[in-house]
């Protein structure tokens, strides 16, 4: 869970705190409407979900300790052609979400294609961790 501490005068900072036996999944995506929503729902569904803007947050949650069980990844340009995506894709079950005219060099566990739905995407997810792919 991310919680923000609020000093006077002092910018927030963005706290991690490692969930207490539910799996974790990242929810990267520039789309903020997008990152909110899949990690509004899955939270809802009892998954410990993280929303980030970039590749740059993922790695500095990992370093914090907050290892993923799964991924919903927004495939956009500077994202796709990242090679710290190609790695985290390699290690950790993802759920990429792509437009139809992408070109994708990631292999994903599961590509679902603009538009859509904010529950595909949970189901998507929720399957990754029923077939034990992601621990």
């Amino acid at each position: 869970m991310k919680t923000l501490v609020v000093a006077a005068n002092r910018p927030c900072k963005p706290m991690l705190f490692l969930s207490m036996g539910m799996p974790t999944v990242f929810v990267i995506a520039r789309d903020w409407a997008l990152r909110a929503g899949v990690r509004a729902e899955l939270r809802e569904q009892g998954i410990h979900a993280l929303g980030m803007d970039s590749l740059d947050q993922s790695g500095q949650a990992i370093a914090a300790g907050e290892m993923p069980a799964a991924v919903v990844l927004e495939a956009v340009a500077e994202i796709v052609g990242d090679p710290a995506a190609k790695s985290l894709i390699e290690r950790v079950p993802t759920v990429l979400i792509a437009s139809r005219t992408q070109t994708l060099p990631l292999p994903a566990a599961t590509v679902l294609y603009r538009p859509v739905r904010v529950g595909e995407i949970v189901r998507s997810v929720q399957q990754l961790l029923r077939r034990g792919q992601a621990v």
